[in-house]
Order: structure tokens, then C-alpha cells, then sequence
């Protein structure tokens, strides 16, 4: 697990974007697992968006890159911190996330769980939309 580092994010009609990546395992197929879970949480549910990479010139289309999901106030930012959390402790696979926010970014690993809630909180907590207090 990396200690939080230097990110970045997107500010659109959405709020605050965070970028979430994959790494290890059956990357795909742990992206839909994680999309599914995410979408599933009553709190999230609108602010989860797939965001595919441009298709190479062998390719029909472009897989799925990573997640983005829309912060605003409200606590969102915690409750994406728990949900990651909870899905990465039902992880089998050797999987890692990166959660890049504004100004942080951190890589949280399947097999080292029990230390993930405070860091992505850390990295999460003041993830505000312009205007919005949390």
C-alpha cells in the first residue's frame, strides 16, 4: 500500500470526479465487480460512471479504463471510502485500487484491507463539489 501522493480530478455539472483503477487479477472482470457494487450502494447510485480508453487501431472498441464517481456534500466521500473498503475484503484475487482525488492519490492492495478505510477516508474526506459543505 502506498501512502497518499499528489492526484488529480475533474470538476464538471457533477460535482468532484475521482478516478478509480483496477490493477491485478482478472482486471475487467473486477472492474464490473466493483462498478456493480458501487452502483448498488443507495448513496452512489447516479454518481458511478465506466470510462473507456480510445480503441487501438486492432481494436473494435475501447475496454473500460476506469471508474469516475461524482463527490458532492453530504459524506459521499466516506461512503465511497466504506464501499471500497468492504469490496476489497471480499476480494480472492491479489487486486489493488488507486483512488485519485483532487490532491491526493492512494493505492490500496486486497491483502493489506485492514489499513484502507483511514487512508482512503484521509485522501476522500474533503472531496467537496464548488459551493457544496459537506
Amino acid at each position: 500500500m502506498r501512502a497518499p501522493q499528489e492526484g488529480r480530478t475533474h470538476v464538471t455539472g457533477d460535482g468532484v470526479l475521482v478516478e478509480l483503477r483496477v490493477a491485478g487479477g482478472d482486471t475487467v472482470g473486477e472492474l464490473v465487480s466493483l462498478t456493480t457494487w458501487l452502483q448498488s450502494q443507495r448513496e452512489l447510485q447516479g454518481r458511478v460512471r465506466a470510462v473507456t480508453r480510445t480503441p487501438g487501431s486492432e481494436e473494435l472498441g475501447g475496454g473500460v479504463e476506469l471508474l469516475t464517481v461524482a463527490l458532492g456534500s453530504g459524506g459521499v466521500g466516506v461512503v465511497l471510502a466504506r464501499a471500497v473498503t468492504v469490496w476489497l475484503t471480499n476480494r480472492k484475487s491479489d487486486v489493488s485500487i488507486t483512488v485519485t482525488s483532487e490532491n491526493r492519490s492512494v493505492t490500496v492492495e486486497a491483502k493489506r484491507v485492514a489499513d484502507a478505510l483511514p487512508l482512503l477516508e484521509e485522501v476522500l474526506r474533503h472531496e467537496t463539489a464548488p459551493g457544496d459543505e459537506a
